[in-house]
């Protein structure tokens, strides 16, 4: 079922069409996950859920992977207004 929509988040990852937020750096930081990380998980990652956003009704995803040493990672994401994919957090699981 969100098949298509993994298809899609990693396109935009190969073609480096995503941005991170400030919060996702932070969380990223805390937990030691570099940027080799967070494209490792959003390349071989599985979207676990859909979800809605409260105040925006906007779809976000919350994304399971592996960092390239093999921790598990969970991202958040979304795609943005301009068809980028817009990295809300990521942290180890």
């Amino acid at each position: 079922m969100l098949d298509p929509i993994r298809n899609q988040i990693r396109q935009l990852v190969l073609t480096r069409r995503y941005v991170v937020t400030m919060h996702a750096y932070d969380e990223m930081a805390a937990d030691s996950i570099s940027a080799w990380d967070l494209e490792a998980a959003l390349l071989n990652g599985t979207v676990e859920e859909q979800q809605r956003d409260r105040e925006t009704a906007e779809r976000k995803y919350r994304i399971a992977g592996t960092a390239l040493d093999d921790r598990p990672i969970e991202v958040v994401a979304k795609i943005g207004p301009a068809g980028k994919l817009v990295v809300i957090t990521a942290y180890t699981r």
